[in-house]
């Protein structure tokens, strides 16, 4: 009985430091994403541009009334300390957080480098490079 015990307790043990080795993500990929993440914040604001110059007459053909209201309610929740005060948490936890996101995004990678990328990555690549054709149609990274 204890010998299949501590056989049990042995393999448990085996398992848990298994899973707490995560291998590091090639360095190709890490390049592959970052490229990738910076050509999608770049279609982002462009949207974002094309969105605010589409709006920006619809606001000004708003009241006066409802516009001066909103514009008067803006300028005293700046001046609230409570709302001042939780602006400066949410920014230092963003600050506190981001180590700790780029941490878990590098783990991220390197276990689909590891275990997912010899699989399906061609598939994923071919994928990606035949919906960037009507992405840059649709919604382009640069006018």
């Amino acid at each position: 009985m204890n010998g299949k015990l501590a056989l049990a307790l042995v393999l448990a043990l085996q398992v848990s430091v298994c899973l707490c080795q995560v291998p590091e993500p090639d360095k190709e990929l890490v390049e592959k994403y970052e490229a990738m993440k910076s050509v999608f914040y770049k279609r982002l604001m462009n949207a974002y541009g094309k969105v605010q110059a589409a709006v920006g007459p619809m606001t000004e053909n708003l009241g006066q009334g409802q516009g001066q209201a909103a514009k008067d309610y803006i300028e005293e929740l700046q001046g609230n300390p409570k709302f001042l005060s939780a602006v400066k948490i949410g920014s230092g936890l963003a600050q506190e957080a981001a180590p700790l996101v780029d941490k878990a995004r590098m783990a991220g990678l390197g276990l689909y480098g590891h275990y997912v990328r010899p699989h399906v990555g061609t598939y994923l690549d071919e994928a990606i490079t035949s919906i960037k054709v009507y992405l840059d149609k649709v919604l382009p990274a640069e006018e």
